[in-house]
């Protein structure tokens, strides 16, 4: 299947109308994930449009957090759905969520990248130029370059972790998926999303103790200050 120029007009022309919404107490419940699939399977752009807007910020996130780049993150975000354009990209609800085997894409297409382009590029920390309002105002100058610099560090922490162990950070610490959902989506035993996540964790802890100096519990919680 050619891979259109830009899917962004598709999805944009079924932004949600929020003058349109109703007030009525009984509303339609919101079609599922396994439906919306099924509509666009049948043509249905609105479908399409709708599981865009639901699953596309933790693609983009997987991938980010995967790879450090931006650029990177949003192409594999338009590749997943092509994808799944292609009569919904073998998906099996007999073996999981849609949410899962879309990030199982992602995950293929984020290793296939960065074995070709060894990219690793650093993620963006707050700008300098950002309103006051947005930021911590009841810290000190010191406090917030500190915090900065830590955020900064675990980024590099967690993009500098072997893939295997990034991975179980990224879906268990930072997306905050279950064993059982890391699981479907890396393809293993639940027995090994433990114990990577296990080796992963005092990998982390021992890339960020020099930087921090915080102690092992903080550390990990650390993680999840990008997520």
């Amino acid at each position: 299947m050619e891979r259109p120029a830009n899917l962004s007009g598709t999805f944009d022309r079924c932004r949600p109308n929020y003058h349109c919404l109703r007030s009525d107490k009984m509303t339609a419940p919101e079609p599922s994930d396994n439906e919306l699939l099924a509509l666009m399977r049948r043509g249905d752009e609105n479908a399409l449009a709708t599981l865009y807007r639901r699953r596309q910020g933790s693609v983009y996130r997987f991938a980010l957090q995967m790879s450090g780049s931006p650029a990177l993150a949003e192409d594999v975000v338009q590749e997943v759905f092509i994808i799944l354009m292609r009569d919904g990209g073998g998906y099996d609800a007999g073996r999981g969520a849609l949410s899962s085997f879309l990030l199982g894409i992602a995950r293929n297409l984020v290793r296939q990248r960065q074995g070709r382009e060894q990219v690793y590029a650093p993620l963006e920390i707050e700008s300098d130029d950002a309103p006051i309002s947005e930021r911590a105002t009841q810290s000190s100058p010191l406090d917030e370059l500190s915090r900065v610099e830590t955020i900064a560090s675990v980024r590099r922490a967690v993009l500098s972790l072997p893939s295997r162990y990034r991975e179980v950070v990224v879906l268990c610490e930072l997306q905050e998926l279950s064993y059982t959902e890391a699981a479907e989506i890396l393809g293993c035993a639940i027995g090994t999303v433990r114990s990577r996540l296990h080796r992963a964790r005092a990998l982390l802890i021992e890339k960020m103790r020099p930087a921090t100096g915080e102690p092992e519990r903080n550390a990990v919680k650390a993680a999840r200050c990008f997520a």
